[in-house]
């Protein structure tokens, strides 16, 4: 991505002084997962708990009931879902045979009417069918007047696979959503802020706004439905530094929950848009990745473009724990007692990647994947423990979730990288 902070055309895109190039956050992040694939209405309970119990790693605009962003990432609550086709007497697919998308609409019925439009348009390209669209409940009476003017319509949408092999999904749903995002960005420029996918996939969900880590829970009424069971869920509290909050911003992203910044961020961005110009010369074993093109997104944050890339990175086929090394490397260089494989590992991949620096603690999944890691320098803390119960429960700091220390078999604080 060039640098057009100097483009007046761009400043005025931009609304006078905000360059969205410069979006960071330091926050309150948190995961809490059952180790031994149970889903529950416990763990996404107990997660919104240990987000309400880091309001104070949050902020709030100069009204106090107007949030930075706050959200939840959880698997496909499919007992939940399924209990609302039954009423609608419409046949819901098997557990991984469908997706489902959550998307900001904008208020505006003919700029939606375009978005749908794109939206059947690659669905019919990437062989899904749309069984289901449904309006998320909301209650939004708690809601600051800054949050509510840019409130968008929230919808969900169910996709249905068909013709291809079901392992391939998750690509699909990443090319879909991708293709969908670019057309309507490219095409319809004054919705970059309208419209947006928060997630789309057949194993995850995302659950987030502009609000309070204390409003969450109230605002999305299917968060409290008992029926909603996970066994994984990601939580965030944003604290915008000097930015603008916005609905899209909130996180968790599609794969990772970020507390901190990269600080190399333009560097980042600006070797990445190279390194797609020459994928696109030498693709040859999989030529449909350039279709993603461009992967990072100049009208989102440092994290946003982060989970860009780890999400990118999934869809060429290695995985989330592999992605992420990748891109926050460890201080191997001069580490005499790292393994030598990992050494190697780490070395071939500088050629590959530069490293996404800077203070920061991530949480990560891709829905059967649970992870969290540092920055190299150990710049941002993460406690963790683990209950007798096979609970992994991880967050930015220490007391975010009140545990019976007698149930405690493995607890410590992750360390730099």
């Amino acid at each position: 991505m060039e640098n057009d902070k100097g483009d007046p055309a761009q400043q005025e895109k931009n609304k006078g002084l905000y360059t969205p190039q410069y979006e960071r956050d330091s926050c309150g992040v948190g995961l809490l997962a059952d180790l031994s694939n149970n889903p529950s209405f416990y763990i996404l309970d107990t997660a919104l708990t240990m987000l309400e119990n880091m309001e104070h790693r949050g902020a709030c605009g100069y009204e106090e009931n107007t949030g930075d962003g706050a959200g939840v990432l959880t698997q496909i609550p499919h007992r939940f879902f399924y209990s609302i086709f039954s009423k609608l007497d419409i046949s819901l697919p098997a557990k991984g045979k469908y997706g489902v998308g959550m998307f900001f609409f904008p208020k505006d019925e003919t700029a939606k009417k375009h978005c749908y439009k794109v939206i059947r348009e690659f669905c019919r390209a990437y062989d899904f069918e749309i069984i289901y669209n449904r309006i998320v409940p909301v209650d939004n009476s708690m809601v600051g007047q800054s949050a509510l003017d840019s409130e968008p319509d929230i919808e969900q949408i169910f996709f249905k696979t068909s013709g291809f092999n079901n392992k391939d999904v998750e690509r699909r749903f990443y090319f879909l959503r991708s293709s969908i995002l670019n057309k309507i960005y490219f095409s319809f420029p004054d919705l970059v802020d309208d419209f947006y996918i928060a997630s789309l996939s057949s194993k995850t969900i995302v659950y987030k706004g502009m609000l309070t880590a204390s409003q969450l829970r109230t605002y999305y009424l299917d968060l409290q439905n008992p029926k909603y069971e996970s066994a994984v869920a990601i939580v965030h509290s944003r604290f915008s530094t000097n930015t603008s909050p916005k609905w899209k911003l909130a996180q968790p992203f599609r794969c990772i929950a970020h507390n901190g910044e990269i600080n190399t961020i333009q560097s980042n961005l600006n070797w990445w848009n190279a390194r797609e110009k020459h994928m696109e010369l030498i693709a040859k074993d999989q030529p449909y990745l350039s279709k993603a093109f461009p992967v990072c997104d100049q009208f989102i944050s440092d994290s946003g473009n982060f989970d860009n890339v780890v999400d990118f990175l999934l869809r060429a086929s290695r995985s989330i724990p592999h992605s992420i090394m990748m891109m926050i490397p460890e201080a191997w260089q001069n580490d005499e007692k790292m393994e030598a494989h990992k050494k190697a590992f780490y070395q071939y991949h500088d050629a590959l990647m530069e490293p996404w620096d800077g203070p920061a603690s991530i949480c990560f999944t891709d829905g059967s994947l649970v992870g969290a890691t540092l920055d190299r320098n150990g710049l941002r803390p993460s406690r963790y423990c683990l209950t007798d119960q096979n609970t992994l429960i991880v967050a930015s700091e220490a007391g975010a979730l009140p545990v019976d220390q007698a149930s405690v078999i493995l607890k410590g604080r992750l360390q730099p990288g």
